[in-house]
């Protein structure tokens, strides 16, 4: 990938947070709540990140814009280091990276109007003439499908799906290349998650703008991003285009999730193909000494507990780490 195209680059990235000792003899612990993940985001494109509750997706999107403290790891975005930028170089490339919270009942200040709390951005990061930016907010919102008039109320006079609309109004205020979503649609029933991802869809094509996006949902993020990576206790296990990864799943847990997801199909041949999975992801403090997923994986092997699998690429950009995947690419479950 051309570097050129690349508006964020993540290379190695490490969150590990020490836990209290338990006691004075006791060994310090650190979870490793994000443990060496890499990718890059293409100007204008949608990268997701999707895995269970838990798994650090979040952390991940926070780190790498620098809103959660690293441990390790590089971070450019847009060609400058944002992971050793410090002061007012880290102010001037905050103006480049905003973000839309999952749940926006909480994510607003209920004793600021919505006027107010979309151009709060504006004032602090000094962004266009001081005199113009009431007018800047009114076109905010009325590029949000909000109207003028709505400035002068309360969050709580809006609607779920209204006020995530202020939060994307909040985020664009800015003028950001990045906009980091996490779970921006979750806490929406099904018809507004509808409308805010077509909205996200229009000004990412009117404005140029390019997301990290954070779900828990396979559906929204096949509807949404061009490509994903599926993450697993701190780490990638898969990462490929949208077509690639719902036609083809390598890893066992990519292909658990997706079997998981609802389905007209209620037909024999969707059951069989169907993995279940069994327990809970291992701690984050004590890691197993081989694949992450071998204690849940239906298909693991002895080797499995024993070795860390390399993160490879198995064509056209689809990667995976899975022992179990033949030279060929063929994975576990097209050998059953």
């Amino acid at each position: 990938m051309d570097d050129d195209d690349v508006l964020l680059r993540v290379d190695d990235l490490k969150v590990h947070y020490p836990v209290p000792r338990a006691g004075w003899f006791q060994p310090a612990s650190v979870v490793h709540a994000v443990d060496g993940v890499s990718f890059s985001v293409k100007r204008g494109a949608t990268f997701g990140v999707v895995g269970e509750s838990g798994s650090g997706k979040t952390t991940v999107a926070l780190a790498a814009t620098r809103l959660a403290p690293v441990t390790a790891g590089g971070i450019m975005l847009d060609g400058q280091d944002l992971g050793a930028a410090e002061g007012e170089a880290l102010r001037s490339l905050r103006r480049k990276v905003q973000i839309m919270f999952q749940d926006p009942y909480s994510s607003l200040n209920p004793r600021m109007r919505v006027g107010a709390i979309v151009r709060e951005p504006m004032d602090l990061m000094q962004v266009g003439d001081p005199a113009e930016r009431d007018d800047a907010v009114v076109e905010l919102f009325e590029t949000v499908g909000l109207r003028a008039e709505q400035t002068a109320l309360f969050p709580h006079q809006f609607s779920g799906g209204q006020r995530q609309r202020i939060g994307s109004a909040r985020a664009l205020a800015s003028r950001p290349d990045l906009v980091v979503c996490d779970e921006p649609v979750s806490a929406l029933d099904v018809a507004i998650q509808a409308q805010i991802l077509n909205l996200m869809g229009r000004l990412q094509d009117e404005l140029g703008l390019t997301y990290l996006f954070i779900s828990h949902d396979l559906g929204v993020v096949q509807h949404i991003c061009d490509e994903i990576a599926v993450m697993y206790l701190g780490q990638f296990v898969e990462q490929a285009d949208r077509r690639s990864l719902f036609q083809r799943p390598l890893h066992p847990y990519t292909w658990a999730l997706i079997s998981a997801v609802p389905s007209t199909d209620l037909g024999h041949a969707r059951r069989a193909r169907r993995i279940k999975l069994d327990g809970d992801p291992p701690s984050p403090i004590n890691l197993p000494k081989g694949c992450r997923f071998a204690g849940r994986c239906p298909f693991a092997e002895d080797r499995c507990r024993q070795q860390v699998p390399e993160f490879r690429d198995y064509g056209d950009g689809h990667r995976a780490a899975c022992l179990l995947i033949d030279e060929n690419g063929v994975p576990p479950q097209e050998k059953l």
